[in-house]
């Protein structure tokens, strides 16, 4: 398939300059020396194929925005080169052109030209614009009158009006509601039928996972992976939860799926497995069964205090139920080195028929982004099987009394 955008070696660095004269001085070729220069990007290089949907993910600060600006043109990388097949719309900075004096309909068609459209093209797609925006009225109010999600609603109709052959959306969807954030997927979704290629920015795990065939991972200017989205994901999670020591291990497990571990190691999960009634270890489980996670801790240093969580995912990695001992009252205090610990939830599986994995996170108190002791992705796979229930579709088995009356 071939490559509809192919970024290769490029770097961006910043220059500052005792004055601005020599700054301008320098865009002529004269060599002045700036006094401080600061290097965004670092070497980048990747190719998307044609319909691909490649998620761009980072920290703040990592260069995903300055990546974005440099493949629509509104920046100059200092090295390499950037190839572009087809018409690229993007939405990068919220209202990003728009000015608050003119009306959102105003708006449009100053958008709408700078992308190359005449004036008659706007007209065939105005109505529609606004209708897909919803905003009434407040369409030919100024834009200073908008909240937020107000201009989001009118920008994003107008890069989309047209099917464009390249999509970027760099985090404006979190801006929406919800009602316009599934508008606006449904609307991406679409285009990717049609073979769009999407580059999303997204902090959004959810959104990265469902939408994305690939995702990118940007730390400090570089690409430090690149790859399938929930492994992507889970290394960035494990990047985050990393911020005072960056032991981060990657285990390709039997299955090829890979396993991240990350942590500063004073405490670890040595053994988890699914129990049934009669504490018998189980992979394949009946929905609505009444079971129980064991989970063993081994401690190899003191700590005050100790928290075990642990994350059900689907087959694609999204979470679909989390918890963790400190929301239940049950945090281990004083532990020492050398000391074991078996932890125990017990529920019904009231979960679809499918393939799921068990994340485990040992931290010092609600969340593990509070001292990671040890965060562990795919920590056990199990499978829910539909044995007795009735049929029925989704994630999640909800238990029914049906009734059904005859009205005259």
């Amino acid at each position: 398939m071939s490559s509809v955008l192919v970024v290769n070696n490029i770097s961006k660095s910043f220059k500052d300059y005792s004055s601005e004269f020599k700054r301008i001085f320098s865009w002529f070729g004269l060599n002045f020396k700036p006094i401080q220069e600061h290097q965004i990007l670092n070497h980048i290089t990747f190719s998307i194929a044609a319909g691909e949907a490649v998620g761009i993910v980072g920290q703040n600060g990592a260069g995903k925005s300055t990546l974005l600006k440099l493949i629509t043109g509104t920046l100059k990388p200092s090295n390499g080169t950037i190839h572009v097949d087809g018409r690229i719309s993007a939405i990068l900075e919220l209202g990003m052109g728009f000015h608050p004096d003119l009306t959102g309909r105003q708006n449009v068609y100053h958008s709408a030209g700078l992308m190359g459209y005449k004036n008659t093209q706007i007209d065939s797609v105005i109505d529609e614009i606004a209708h897909f925006a919803e905003i009434g009225e407040y369409f030919d109010q100024p834009v200073r009158t908008y909240s937020s999600g107000m201009q989001l609603r009118v920008a994003f109709g107008v890069v989309t009006a047209y099917r464009p052959e390249i999509l970027i959306v760099d985090e404006a969807l979190s801006v929406g509601d919800a009602y316009f954030q599934h508008k606006s997927l449904a609307r991406i979704k679409e285009f990717q039928k049609q073979g769009t290629t999407l580059l999303l920015v997204s902090h959004d795990r959810g959104a990265i996972q469902t939408i994305c065939t690939r995702a990118i991972l940007l730390e400090k200017g570089t690409i430090i992976k690149d790859g399938n989205p929930e492994e992507v994901m889970n290394f960035y999670n494990a990047l985050i939860a990393e911020k005072e020591n960056n032991t981060i291990q990657q285990i390709v497990k039997e299955d090829n799926k890979v396993e991240i571990i990350s942590g500063t190691g004073e405490a670890k999960v040595v053994a988890i497995s699914i129990l049934n009634q009669e504490n018998e270890p189980i992979e394949y489980i009946s929905v609505a069964q009444s079971i129980t996670l064991k989970v063993k801790i081994q401690v190899f240093e003191d700590i005050s205090q100790l928290v075990l969580g642990y994350m059900i995912k689907d087959r694609l990695g999204q979470p679909i139920f989390g918890t963790n001992t400190f929301h239940h009252d049950n945090v281990i205090t004083n532990a020492k080195k050398g000391d074991f610990y078996e932890v125990f939830f017990c529920f019904d599986m009231n979960l679809g028929v499918g393939s799921y994995s068990i994340s485990t996170a040992i931290h010092s108190h609600d969340t593990h982004l509070s001292t990671n002791y040890e965060w562990k992705d795919q920590a056990l796979i199990f499978n829910v099987l539909n044995s007795s229930k009735k049929d029925f579709v989704g994630t999640a088995w909800l238990k029914q009394k049906v009734k059904v009356t005859h009205v005259k």
